[in-house]
């Protein structure tokens, strides 16, 4: 079955959040971060990032100390967790093929999307961290394979969720008259639970717009973004079928644009340099191991590594009307969701709803009627 293109300015904006599942906060820093990894400091969040605007959040995957990061929460359990304190909240899994048998995952998430009404969705990210791998006793493949795993692993998921006798034979997974009961619940408009991919290389780009129902792009500059929008919309063109998109940023949203700055600044001058150089080296190492050099992280500097999804690089820093002019600005480009992670989550998730996301929906009502007019 074909799926329908999206027309992304007609939309609303849709927004997550970083789930600070793993300790460290989500900038690489001594700064202080009013930001916890435990389960009680998430409960609250989750609750708060609802009522305040906020459709999905992403739990991160980690499974070992690196990088800044001591502890962390496994992401589909507290996922779970955060779900069932929430009432309309979509939680996303970050989870990792080669680490999951496939149907072991589909069931779990199956179960997990009936006991919430619908809202459970996966991130199928193919892995950068080799430890986490090798120290599980787990083969670590390269670059391509691990893009080619990942791509039968999202179609095993459609497959068992969707289908009474399951079949794929692929090169790394397998099914045989297989079904899965219960099924994930039956939403409008969703066909299974929602199948969350990111990249930049040129094998993840043809992959998202294969078999992804939403592309995640690392913090990037308009031009950036609007290059892989395009690459990846093409691809799915040409497979009958449309993919959403969504945007990576860090958002220090303050009274006024001198305030932003300075936290900006102090962010970066308080980088723990150690943890980031490692991380930097690690990532790179990865992504240099495309054929085209288009992997992620390839072009970050030191400055972006801080936030350590390039979160800095979309410029959501400024006072609350800059913002979000430059969300509609992205929004323009085909961006349909910003992935946001902050400083003191608590604190700028409410000034979120309170003082930036009412511009952006007077900003998009304005726009809606300059078209349609």
């Amino acid at each position: 079955m074909s799926e329908s293109v999206v027309t992304p300015n007609t939309e609303p904006l849709q927004f997550a959040y970083w789930v600070p599942n793993v300790s460290g906060g989500l900038v690489v820093s001594k700064i202080e971060q009013r930001t916890d990894w435990g389960y009680e400091y998430n409960k609250t969040l989750a609750q708060l990032a609802e009522r305040n605007g906020f459709d999905y959040a992403l739990s991160q995957v980690r499974y070992m100390a690196s990088y800044g990061a001591a502890y962390q929460h496994e992401s589909t359990s507290i996922s779970l967790a955060i779900a069932l304190a929430t009432e309309r909240l979509k939680v996303i899994a970050a989870v990792h093929p080669g680490l999951w048998q496939p149907g072991v995952l589909a069931k779990l998430v199956a179960s997990a999307d009936v006991m919430t009404g619908g809202r459970m969705a996966v991130n199928v990210v193919s892995g950068w961290f080799k430890d986490e791998f090798t120290k599980l006793g787990e083969p670590w493949l390269e670059h391509g394979e691990r893009y080619r795993r990942a791509e039968e692993f999202i179609s095993y998921l459609r497959e068992i969720w969707t289908s009474e006798h399951a079949e794929l034979a692929g090169d790394f997974y397998r099914l045989h008259d297989f079904d899965l009961k219960p099924k994930p619940v039956a939403v409008p408009g969703r066909r299974h639970p929602e199948i969350f991919m990111g990249g930049n290389s040129t094998a993840a780009r043809g992959m998202g717009g294969r078999v992804a129902d939403w592309y995640f792009m690392n913090g990037n500059t308009p031009e950036g973004i609007a290059e892989q929008v395009r690459d990846v919309s093409d691809v799915a063109q040409v497979h009958g079928r449309g993919v959403r998109f969504g945007v990576n940023g860090f958002m220090v949203a303050r009274d006024s644009e001198a305030e932003a700055r300075d936290v900006l600044r102090e962010i970066i001058d308080k980088a723990d340099r150690e943890a980031v150089e490692g991380f930097g080296s690690a990532v790179k190492e990865a992504g240099q191991s495309t054929g085209d050099g288009k992997g992620m992280w390839q072009d970050s500097q030191f400055e972006d590594l801080v936030q350590y999804n390039d979160g800095f690089r979309t410029g959501l820093v400024g006072t609350p009307e800059q913002i979000a002019h430059r969300m509609l600005e992205y929004k323009k480009l085909g961006v349909h969701l910003f992935l946001l992670g902050f400083l003191h989550y608590h604190e700028d998730v409410e000034y979120f709803g309170r003082e930036v996301l009412p511009i952006v929906r007077e900003l998009e009502a304005a726009e809606l009627a300059r078209v349609g007019g």
